[in-house]
């Protein structure tokens, strides 16, 4: 008898990725880390402002790809400790120690691996 591997319920995501949109991202922000609504709010502005002067969507595009990324880590409870974890370790050494460049890789990991994955969404 073979036994079945079954994925830690700490891999899976807590819901559904969400679409690529502001109203979508702002509501998953709002269930997964709704301490961090008046932040992804104040960029929304910034984002648009942007958009406005500059006559181009590129800063709505960064916005929302930022928050995309964001949003795809926060929904995977292994990843989103993983990362606090790691932020933690960044604040608590100092930039010389081997162990910064160690977390800080760790946290680019988990952003390219979130950004592979929403490209192949």
């Amino acid at each position: 008898m073979t036994a079945q591997r079954h994925p830690s319920p700490a891999s899976q995501p807590l819901l559904p990725r969400p679409d690529r949109t502001t109203a979508a991202l702002r509501s998953a922000v709002a269930r997964l880390m709704p301490a961090k609504l008046p932040e992804m709010e104040h960029q929304t502005e910034e984002a648009l402002s942007l958009a406005a002067r500059t006559g181009t969507l590129a800063p709505l595009t960064s916005f929302l790809e930022s928050w995309a990324v964001t949003v795809e880590i926060a929904r995977i409870p292994a990843a989103a400790e993983q990362l606090r974890a790691a932020e933690y370790k960044v604040r608590a050494v100092r930039p010389d120690d081997p162990a910064w460049r160690t977390a800080m890789d760790e946290i680019g990991q988990l952003h390219a691996t979130a950004r592979d994955a929403l490209a192949t969404r």
